[in-house]
């Protein structure tokens, strides 16, 4: 599976193409959102139409975002992956992201009729040294 990146995200990775290290190192964050019942087409809307604006406007660059095509997850999960230039900046937007007032409004208006997911994983990656530059 080819990974792309906008041309400024790419040079950052191959500039720090390390293993997990020193503070300030590039990672990925792998994300896995299991969806309550019924919620996927509602989850996917409010990343459509609000959440993935909203990453970028917290410094989350988005990699890309996946749901599968196979039982028995392909109608409850959605899959991304976002860059961030080191876990303490990931930490620091993480929380600038949930005190966003609009983002608040956005999750409350979104889950008038129940939570959008059961669970949600959060995994931190580092590209290999072997890893091909990501475009």
């Amino acid at each position: 599976m080819a990974a792309f990146l906008p041309s400024s995200l790419g040079a950052a990775a191959r500039q720090d193409n390390t293993n997990p290290g020193p503070a300030g190192s590039a990672v990925y964050e792998l994300r896995v959102y299991h969806a309550a019942a019924g919620k996927l087409p509602e989850l996917l809307a409010r990343f459509r139409d609000h959440t993935v604006k909203l990453f970028d406007r917290h410094g989350m660059k988005s990699v890309a975002y996946w749901t599968p095509v196979d039982e028995p997850d392909k109608n409850n999960t959605l899959i991304y992956i976002l860059y961030h230039p080191s876990r303490e900046s990931a930490a620091a937007n993480w929380k600038a992201f949930q005190d966003d007032p609009e983002w608040k409004s956005v999750k409350e208006k979104s889950e008038a009729n129940g939570k959008l997911t059961e669970k949600i994983d959060s995994t931190y990656l580092a590209l290999t040294d072997f890893s091909p530059p990501l475009r």
